[in-house]
Formats: structure tokens, C-alpha cells, sequence
């Protein structure tokens, strides 16, 4: 066996060993990263349920109503009562 022979085989066996802990480790980040946004979800959701939904709304109907609201503009009823 060659000297480039030997190189192409010792180089073949590192990129294996690379591409291999390349799929762990972005393996582990995907698998925390939808842990992190399942989490987050269940969390805000249970949140939207307890604060912002009214008389029988789901959390979904209050999610689609508060994203049509334009929290910039103030509130009209504020200040009104004086």
C-alpha cells in the first residue's frame, strides 16, 4: 500500500468519525430544542387559559383574538372614568 493509499484510508475513517458526531450532536441540540418549545407551549398556553380567555373561549379562539389587537395603541377605556 501506498503512502496516498494509506492517506485516503486514514482520511475516509476521519470524516466518518466527524460526519458521526456531527449527527450526535445536532441530534441532541433538535431534540433539545423541541423540548425547549414543547415546554414553552404548554406553559403559555396554560397561561393564556388562566389570564386571557373569556366566558368559554378556547385557548386557541383567545390566541386568534389577541393577535388581531394592536397592543401599541392605548386602551380608550383608560382614564375615561374620572
Amino acid at each position: 500500500m501506498s503512502f496516498l493509499e494509506a492517506n485516503e484510508k486514514i482520511a475516509e475513517k476521519v470524516v466518518g468519525a466527524h460526519k458521526a458526531i456531527e449527527k450526535t450532536v445536532v441530534g441532541g441540540y433538535k431534540a433539545t430544542e423541541n423540548a425547549a418549545v414543547s415546554g414553552f407551549n404548554t406553559i403559555s398556553d396554560k397561561f393564556i387559559g388562566a389570564f386571557f380567555t373569556k366566558d368559554n373561549e378556547t385557548v386557541e379562539e383567545a390566541k386568534a383574538r389577541m393577535s388581531k389587537m394592536d397592543f401599541n395603541q392605548p386602551n380608550s377605556s383608560k382614564g375615561d372614568d374620572k
